[in-house]
């Protein structure tokens, strides 16, 4: 048997040791997944440069991120540490990032995205390239989706415009009617999680993604193949994993810097009284460097 931290909930579990399915809970305390944590320790790393569980994310209100339909697993902790806001397509805070607004433009220093990009209704170029405009130039665009190691991407329902779901005995069908007038059914429809909203759109290639990205504007894309056995995050495929795509290099703006610097004077003199308050047996005092 193995011991983990959960690097979302800080909490110690056992296993195996052998690599589990990605989506399979293995976190007994929170019910975390291989693919959440591991989407949650690649934004650490793109965001301080090292492996950090969330209860060691430093708190930097300063730096600005939004996910969409995030788990609460992560998106909770996330909001305590950062500025940091969840949001949804089909309940309040309502965002389509297919439709993002010109307001969004240059906010964010990171966006979070997991299993979402594969249920965004054609173009799917439009979702990344408004993620690339949202960000700030220094900012990060961390996310996972469903992909294969195939040349392209396979796209189900390339014409879709004006569109609906219909009951045929035990079966759900989609029809379509695309913009040229043609009526469409599809038969075989993919749910994640459930119906209607969730319909599978695509499976994503690698090949392609990285196209995608490089053409929404995204300067360097990089995919965590590597385990990190210390959070439970062990890689059972060698497809799906989570990315980082950052629209430009790693900067640490005035505020945030500003932010660690207070952080760090306040947990520095919190050791200091701590050592204080030490009984100093040797007759000699204790000095923090």
């Amino acid at each position: 048997m193995t011991n983990f931290t959960c690097n979302l909930c800080g909490r110690t579990n056992r296993w195996p040791g052998t690599p589990p399915e990605p989506e399979t809970p293995t976190c007994v305390h929170c019910g975390s997944n291989v693919r959440t944590r591991g989407l949650v320790q690649v934004l650490s790393e793109e965001l301080f440069g090292t492996s950090l569980p969330l209860s060691d994310f430093p708190r930097v209100k300063s730096l600005r991120g939004l996910g969409t339909s995030d788990s609460e697993t992560y998106a909770e902790r996330l909001a305590d540490r950062l500025d940091y806001r969840n949001t949804y397509f089909h309940r309040e805070p309502r965002f389509d990032i297919a439709n993002a607004g010109q307001e969004e433009s240059g906010r964010y220093d990171f966006l979070v995205s997991s299993e979402v990009l594969e249920h965004v209704a054609s173009p799917v170029e439009r979702a990344f390239e408004n993620a690339c405009r949202m960000l700030k130039a220094s900012g990060v665009f961390v996310f996972t989706v469903p992909y294969s190691l195939e040349a392209t991407t396979t796209e189900r329902f390339s014409q879709l415009h004006d569109f609906g779901f219909a009951r045929l005995s035990d079966r759900t069908l989609l029809v379509n009617r695309t913009p040229s007038g043609e009526v469409q059914t599809f038969d075989g429809l993919i749910f994640h999680g459930g119906g209607g909203s969730t319909l599978e759109m695509r499976e994503f290639s690698e090949s392609a993604l990285k196209a995608l990205l490089t053409g929404a504007g995204f300067t360097s894309v990089r995919i965590d193949s590597d385990d990190h056995p210390e959070f439970g995050i062990l890689r059972k495929y060698s497809w799906s994993l989570p990315i980082a795509a950052r629209k430009g290099p790693f900067a640490l703006t005035q505020d945030a810097a500003r932010d660690l610097a207070e952080q760090y004077a306040l947990l520095h003199k919190r050791l200091e009284g701590i050592l204080r308050s030490l009984p100093v047996r040797l007759g000699c005092k204790l000095r923090l460097f």
